[in-house]
């Protein structure tokens, strides 16, 4: 059943404490990435909150860490926005612009056409975004996707047949939920399963800021719902509403740690990229603030830096860290954390070397899926771009 529920919310803001780790640079324009306006700041730190649910023998990740790239998986990708690891060690990549999805081959690079999605309407940061293959994927072959149509953001849900010619081999699309604001800019886009089987979307904010504050609106908050498209019933603020958070301007990466906690990338504006530390009923203040503001009723970041030295898209997590890549900032982040808190300043990595940095996922071990985005219109392409970059976590 599709379903755009009653979004009315009268939860209790949950309040954080977050710890900023500032890093210079200046602005520039879409994306998230606004028009320039300059000026370098020194880092500084505070302490946030300790996790009552954390485990006790939870280790944190060294202050220091490094990453490789071991391989080039895959090269001559056409915008390439999202990644879903199949069982088997292979790759599913959607086309922003071509509004199709490829499989990749986990070991030879090798790309086949699974088919188009139905409905795709690309513009700007519009299109084919987002994809996720079902938590049930064995059984019930559902691959996920986001995408941007004529009159809205939308999920839909569509059969993988995999005995099927190339180019054909999903079926028709299954609408599962619809409704959420479309724009030139700011479409969200990241959707994945959590480690409770429901699917997250992050959403944006269409350009226009108010309705991130809107409680009545999809857009600007990250969602939560069953694999059907409804409200869970539980685990939310309301029961018959999917919205979980709220006050974003832009979510484009959804990671879970080890200790199953949310983490979230978002584009600022003019002053602060953030990653956050998502609970329920959060309000995570755009427009109101951007950034920590160490306001009552605001939740602050856990991590911020000037967007010209990330814009963040996709986020994961490995080896106790948080792994941020970076559009306009062309760099590969770690934040390497204990519970809630970071345990030293983010670490930047591969900084110009492959250009901007759009998705990054975990292999559910030590390493690292890494999806470059030189053809979104942006970039500058070269010969072998856009590419997948599998890297090795130390």
């Amino acid at each position: 059943m599709v379903r755009s529920p009653s979004l009315s919310l009268r939860a209790a803001v949950v309040s954080l404490t977050g710890l900023a780790l500032f890093a210079a640079g200046c602005s520039s324009g879409g994306d998230g990435e606004p028009s320039d306006r300059g000026s370098a700041t020194a880092g500084r730190s505070a302490s946030p909150s300790k996790d009552p649910d954390r485990s006790p023998g939870a280790s944190p990740a060294p202050a220091k860490g490094s990453v490789k790239v071991v391989d080039t998986v895959a090269t001559g990708l056409e915008s390439p926005w999202g990644l879903a690891p199949l069982p088997d060690g292979d790759l599913l990549v959607s086309s922003r612009d071509e509004g199709t999805i490829l499989r990749v081959d986990g070991e030879s690079g090798k790309t086949t056409e699974l088919g188009s999605v139905p409905g795709v309407d690309p513009g700007g940061e519009g299109g084919l975004l987002g994809i996720a293959v079902s938590p049930d994927f064995a059984e019930d072959r559902y691959v996920y996707a986001y995408f941007t149509s004529a009159s809205d953001n939308r999920i839909v849900r569509m059969l993988y047949e995999e005995d099927g010619e190339e180019g054909n081999r999903l079926g028709a699309p299954s609408t599962v939920f619809r409704g959420i604001p479309k724009g030139v800019v700011h479409n969200g886009g990241r959707i994945a399963f959590g480690p409770d089987r429901m699917l997250y979307v992050g959403t944006g904010d269409s350009g226009d800021a108010s309705l991130a504050q809107d409680r009545d609106s999809l857009g600007g908050k990250i969602l939560r719902m069953t694999p059907d498209g409804e409200p869970p019933g539980h685990g939310n603020p309301e029961a018959d509403s999917v919205v979980y958070s709220w006050g974003h301007r832009n979510v484009q990466g959804l990671a879970w740690d080890a200790e199953k906690r949310l983490w979230a990338s978002e584009f600022g504006q003019n002053t602060w990229d953030e990653v956050n530390l998502i609970r329920p009923g959060g309000n995570y203040g755009w427009p109101e603030v951007e950034g920590e503001a160490g306001e009552e009723g605001f939740v602050d970041p856990v991590a911020q830096w000037k967007p010209a030295d990330a814009s963040p898209s996709g986020i994961a997590v490995a080896r106790g860290s948080v792994w941020v890549a970076g559009l306009r900032g062309e760099r590969l982040w770690r934040i390497p954390l204990d519970g809630e808190k970071t345990v030293a300043e983010p670490q930047a990595f591969l900084e110009g070397e492959y250009g901007r940095l759009r998705t990054v996922v975990s292999d559910g071990g030590d390493g690292l899926w890494l999806v470059t985005s030189e053809t979104d219109s942006r970039g500058t392409p070269g010969e072998d771009d856009d590419r997948i970059l599998k890297l090795e976590v130390r």
